[in-house]
C-alpha cells in the first residue's frame, strides 16, 4: 500500500486539505479561495466548513454578504498534526 493511501485511510482527503490550506493561509480567507486551492466545488466546501465549524475547528467572520474563514486554536492544532502526519508518511 502506498504511503499516500495510508494517510487517506485516516484522514478524508478534502477536509484535511481544507484545514491545511487554512493553516497555510496565515489569516482569513474566502470559502471560494479554498475551493479553488483544493479543486473542489464551492457547495461541497461550504458543507464541510459547516461541519468543521460545529466541531470548533474554524470560525466564520461575516462581513456583509461575505464570509471570511479562519482556524480556531483547536483547528490550528489539528492542522499541524495533519501536516506532521503527512510528513512522516512521505
Amino acid at each position: 500500500m502506498a504511503k499516500r493511501n495510508v494517510f487517506d485511510i485516516f484522514f478524508r482527503e478534502k477536509p484535511a486539505m481544507m484545514l491545511i490550506a487554512l493553516r497555510n493561509a496565515k489569516g482569513e480567507v474566502y470559502a471560494s479561495t479554498i475551493a479553488k486551492q483544493i479543486d473542489c466545488t464551492y457547495s461541497h466546501v461550504v458543507k464541510i466548513l459547516q461541519e468543521t465549524e460545529k466541531a470548533g475547528l474554524i470560525k466564520f467572520n461575516k462581513q456583509g454578504r461575505l464570509k471570511l474563514l479562519r482556524l480556531t486554536e483547536r483547528g490550528e492544532k489539528l492542522a499541524d498534526i495533519m501536516v506532521q502526519g503527512y510528513a512522516i508518511l512521505k
